[in-house]
């Protein structure tokens, strides 16, 4: 079951990783500077290194944050707004990474540039179907 699990919005892509406070537990303790230095594998083995960062603990909204580590894995990925990012713990082994990321890709409906091509297209062969009846009409007469 996925730790964490994020439709990407235009911040994300282009600075950092928003995470959702109920989400932080999930994730390496934070040291006195609140902030974690973490390994995390992707799809491939790949293994990213990614920095979560929260506003200090006294206060109220720590916004924990994914900084370092983060846009490179975006660039790497080609991610866009719309796709989604899951984090997942393992079991705890020795000297092993414990943290996965999986990438899904949002579909991309074209369904409306579907239908509007062939709605066109069919305009368009009725029109070519018309001009061939009265074109065979003419010359039967």
């Amino acid at each position: 079951m996925a730790i964490l699990s994020k439709n990407l919005k235009k911040t994300d892509i282009e600075k950092r990783l928003t995470i959702p406070s109920k989400s932080l537990n999930s994730f390496p303790p934070l040291s006195d500077n609140h902030m974690v230095d973490f390994q995390v594998k992707d799809e491939t083995d790949r293994v990213w290194k990614f920095r979560i960062y929260t506003r200090k603990k006294n206060n109220k909204y720590l916004k924990p944050v994914l900084t370092k580590g983060w846009r490179e894995f975006v660039c790497s990925k080609e991610l866009s707004i719309g796709d989604r990012v899951l984090f997942y713990k393992e079991k705890e082994l020795a000297n092993a990474v414990k943290y996965r990321v999986k990438v899904e890709k949002a579909v991309k409906s074209s369904y409306s540039g579907a239908y509007y091509f062939y709605k066109n297209r069919m305009k368009t062969e009725q029109k070519q179907n018309h001009q061939y009846i009265l074109s065979n009409t003419e010359t039967e007469q």
